[in-house]
């Protein structure tokens, strides 16, 4: 049967199978290490324990910007050197010993990617979003913990359409609620969707036969910080 007397159902399930094995053929190539220079995995921090999974993991995903795929997350944690109860970014006690260690394993690599983009002239076209649920209150709990704080935390963005090097809001004096420019989870989805080239407002899909959109009912695009 030709694709043209297909059903819409099994048009977009048989596009599905072919991207898969696509995907399958290709993803041994993109994700091998093997050829990338000693320079450049010491780059990433793939020569030091403390950054070695989340700087391969950066690696990897420059080489699938190479490829051309155009949307690629990269999850940070747990970390396996620190206790059980402490692993990962949302410890509620022994923060200075959880916090350090989350830091450790991605400052290195993060910073490794930047540059390699930069220096491979893809940063430009390339839009990297470090976000997080939500950041942590300025005040201790249990002792040597902090809690969960959705009201003032910092997120950044780099290139792909931004101005360089510019802050964007502030907190109160005690770095618990944002007080000036407040961006939204909403208001970032809307942002990040501008710099692709699509407007939120107009970005519609179904949905179990609904009409919806990404930013739901709110957003408002931080236009203060594009270039």
């Amino acid at each position: 049967m030709s694709n043209n007397k297909m059903s819409p159902d099994m048009q977009a399930r048989t596009c599905s199978y072919e991207l898969a094995y696509r995907m399958e053929t290709s993803a041994p190539e993109a994700v091998d290490l093997s050829k990338e220079t000693a320079a450049t995995k010491a780059l990433y921090g793939l020569d030091n324990d403390a950054t070695k999974d989340y700087g391969t993991a950066l690696l990897r995903a420059r080489r699938l910007v190479e490829r051309g795929v155009r949307f690629i997350q990269v999850v940070s944690g747990p970390v396996d050197a620190i206790a059980d109860d402490a692993r990962n970014w949302d410890a509620h006690s022994k923060l200075e010993e959880n916090h350090g260690a989350n830091t450790r394993a991605i400052d290195k690599p993060i910073a490794g990617l930047l540059a390699d983009l930069a220096a491979r002239g893809l940063l430009d076209e390339t839009l990297v979003v470090w976000t997080s649920e939500f950041g942590r209150t300025s005040y201790g709990q249990s002792g040597d913990g902090r809690d969960h704080n959705p009201w003032g935390y910092t997120q950044w963005l780099a290139d792909g359409g931004l101005k360089h090097g510019f802050t964007y809001g502030s907190t109160d004096e005690i770095g618990l609620k944002t007080v000036e420019n407040p961006v939204d989870t909403y208001d970032l989805h809307a942002t990040v969707l501008q710099l692709l080239g699509l407007d939120h407002l107009k970005t519609v899909y179904l949905r179990a036969g609904r009409a919806e959109r990404p930013t739901v009912v709110y957003g408002k695009v931080a236009s203060d910080i594009l270039a």
